[in-house]
Formats: structure tokens, C-alpha cells, sequence
């Protein structure tokens, strides 16, 4: 069983709604990556998005985009990443990383030398977001042999193909862009999300998680109805641009996921 399956396994038994932050690795600084993701596993995270930073980030919105032009102004690679990753691991051998990006980089590496050394980092799950599942049947096999999850999103658009290539090729979980459009969008009619989310949970038999548009605790307890995991990103990424230092990353971090983390369980609880 990999670790996503074995928390997401947990969370269901315990009725509990998955809390996933994405950090992008670099930013706000390199010497406060690891602390950052103890710190968001100190404030509630199951398991957290680390944003391998890219020049053409095409699926992101501004902030995020940002961020990912500062990493890698400060000289941000894939090694670094999976370095940092092998750090984190050393105190923490529960909480699944996911490693979130584009293909350039890790095609640079080649895909079977990236599958084996993101297994040995401690990687859990890969999303590529210009890999579509329709071309994605030998590097899907190659994570999965390394024991990584290869993840693939899905949108309000994806029709019936889509849908039965990430089914075949997919685990971990499924990553639901809730809206048309880029990170840190607004998105209104979340019920029409939640309907279309269980939907897809029914015939993908796999864990859903919700993104794009999520940006306070009052929408991710709503969102806790239906989705077996909430994922945040630009609105955490945007309060981390504040920080003056390490330390105040950390508080600043913490002061944002804890009442959303707070929200999800008492949803449950109601």
C-alpha cells in the first residue's frame, strides 16, 4: 500500500476530509524549505503539494507564477527539490509529498532516472500538468514500478476518454481543477463542482481532490461534502509572499491553515 493510499485509507475511516497545501519549493526562501513543511504538517496538512518552480508554468495564475519565477531566481532545480524532499523525510515518514510541475524538467533527467530517484527521495505522487493521461502510458508505468503515484487532473471539460485513461492510469488520487481557468481563479457554483466530483469518485474508484479557486475555510468545509481532499495553493502561496524571514513563513503559514484545517473538522463533526 503507498503512503497516499494508506492516509487516504485512514482519513476515510476516520471520515475526515484531506487538508493538502501546495508550497512551491524556493519561495518565499531556500533555507526555510523543510521547516515549512513540518510546519504545515504541525497545522493540519495530510499531505502537501511542493511546486517544482518552471520558467512557462502555463496552467498557473499570477501569484503562483510569482513564485516560481523568484525559486528559480534563487537558483531553484529538480535536484534541489528531491534533495529537500530526502531532508524532510529524515523526521517524517508519514506525510505524503507530492511533487507538482511540468514536464521540461523532468524530461531533461529522463523519466525512468527521475521515477527512481523521486522514489528514493521519498516522493509519493507526481502531477505533470502538460502530461496528458492519453500520452502518459509509459511514463505512468514507470512511476508506479518505482512505486510512485503517477496523478492526473481532471475538469469540468474532460469527457468520457479522459476520464477512462486516468482510471487506467491514475492512482493516488485525482485531482479535480474545479473551474476553466488558471490558479487562484474565482469559482462560484460550487455545487455544480460537488455533484460532478462524486460522480467521478463513483467510477473512478479513487480518492477526489478538489483545487483551483479554494481560498478560505468557509469554501473548504463546503467542498469537505463531497471531496475526499481540498487542495490550496495560491491564496497560502500569496500570504507566504509577506513573510519577513523564515519565522514569520512559518506563522504565517500556520495562522492560515489552522482555521481552514479547524473548518474541515468540525464540518464533519456537524
Amino acid at each position: 500500500m503507498s503512503r497516499l493510499t494508506g492516509v487516504f485509507s485512514a482519513l476515510h475511516e476516520a471520515q475526515r476530509t484531506a487538508l493538502i497545501p501546495f508550497i512551491t519549493a524556493g519561495d518565499p526562501s531556500t533555507s526555510g524549505v523543510v521547516t515549512l513543511l513540518h510546519t504545515l504538517v504541525a497545522a493540519g496538512a495530510d499531505a502537501i503539494e511542493l511546486g517544482v518552480p518552471f520558467s512557462d508554468p502555463m496552467a498557473d495564475g499570477p501569484v503562483i507564477q510569482g513564485s516560481s519565477e523568484r525559486a528559480l531566481a534563487r537558483g531553484v532545480s529538480l535536484r534541489q527539490v528531491l534533495a529537500w524532499v530526502r531532508e524532510f523525510r529524515q523526521q517524517n515518514q508519514a506525510t505524503p509529498i507530492i511533487l507538482m510541475g511540468y514536464l521540461n524538467p523532468v524530461e531533461i533527467m529522463g523519466m525512468q532516472r527521475f521515477a527512481e530517484e523521486a522514489a528514493d527521495a521519498g516522493v509519493d505522487g507526481v502531477i505533470l500538468v502538460d502530461m496528458t493521461p492519453e500520452e502518459a502510458e509509459e511514463a505512468s508505468a514507470l512511476l508506479r514500478r518505482a512505486g510512485v503515484d503517477p496523478i492526473f487532473l481532471l475538469a469540468p471539460t474532460s469527457g468520457p476518454q479522459r476520464v477512462a485513461a486516468v482510471k487506467r492510469l491514475g492512482s493516488g488520487f485525482v485531482y479535480y481543477v474545479s473551474l476553466r481557468g488558471i490558479t487562484g481563479s474565482q469559482q462560484q457554483d460550487w455545487d455544480e463542482v460537488l455533484a460532478r466530483v462524486v460522480e467521478l469518485r463513483r467510477e473512478l474508484e479513487m480518492p477526489m481532490a478538489i483545487g483551483f479557486g479554494i481560498r478560505d475555510a468557509a469554501t473548504a468545509q463546503r467542498l469537505a461534502q463531497g471531496a475526499d481532499a481540498v487542495v490550496i495553493g495560491s491564496a497560502l502561496v500569496q500570504r507566504l509572499q509577506q513573510a519577513q524571514g523564515d519565522v514569520d513563513a512559518q506563522r504565517l503559514a500556520t495562522e492560515f491553515l489552522a482555521p481552514i484545517r479547524a473548518a474541515l473538522d468540525e464540518g464533519i463533526r456537524a
